[in-house]
């Protein structure tokens, strides 16, 4: 994988579902949410329909979302019926506030380069709590043991301005 910067997505306000003086969300400053969550909500889709939600830390990098998952999960059983996943981080204000949608298909990651700058990664977001070492099936750490490591190239990110309410829709590819 490279560091090649991803294109920037197309980026557009529905005015159906925002104030009357509301502007779209630049893809900068929805990137930066996503980027600096400390925490996530995955929603994943159980074989018989049913939906199923669970808060993760993940990564932005190289215009992804990256999160790991053990191989025994919940998550896991899911994404191998199917893959396509909602990625949600933001706040709980309702006056102010970015709430954030990643829309995309969760693909596994194995590449040994790739995974080392993910760990990378993880390891200098917070305070040093999340430190993974790269292994043949993902990630694997002394505290949770092995993990699965899935990437999320965005199809469509979602940014919900609060306060001045505004519903932007950024279209990738």
């Amino acid at each position: 994988m490279t560091n090649a910067t991803p294109p920037e997505p197309t980026t557009s306000l529905d005015p159906r579902f925002s104030d009357p003086e509301a502007t779209a969300t630049d893809w900068a400053t929805t990137r930066r949410m996503i980027e600096d969550a400390q925490l996530s909500w995955l929603s994943t889709v159980r074989a018989d329909g049913r939906p199923h939600v669970t808060p993760l830390v993940s990564v932005w990098m190289d215009g992804a979302a990256y999160f790991c998952t053990g191989p025994e999960e919940q998550k896991t059983v899911n994404l191998a019926t199917n893959p396509n996943v909602v990625l949600t981080t933001g706040d709980g204000g309702w006056e102010e506030g970015l709430d954030v949608m990643i829309e995309g298909r969760a693909e596994r990651v194995t590449n040994p380069a790739e995974l080392q700058r993910a760990a990378d990664l993880w390891s200098t977001k917070w305070d040093g709590r999340w430190r993974f070492e790269p292994a043949q099936e993902g990630f694997f750490n002394d505290v949770g043991g092995p993990a699965h490591v899935y990437r999320v190239r965005p199809s469509k990110v979602l940014a919900f301005g609060k306060g001045s309410f505004s519903h932007t829709r950024h279209r990738f590819g």
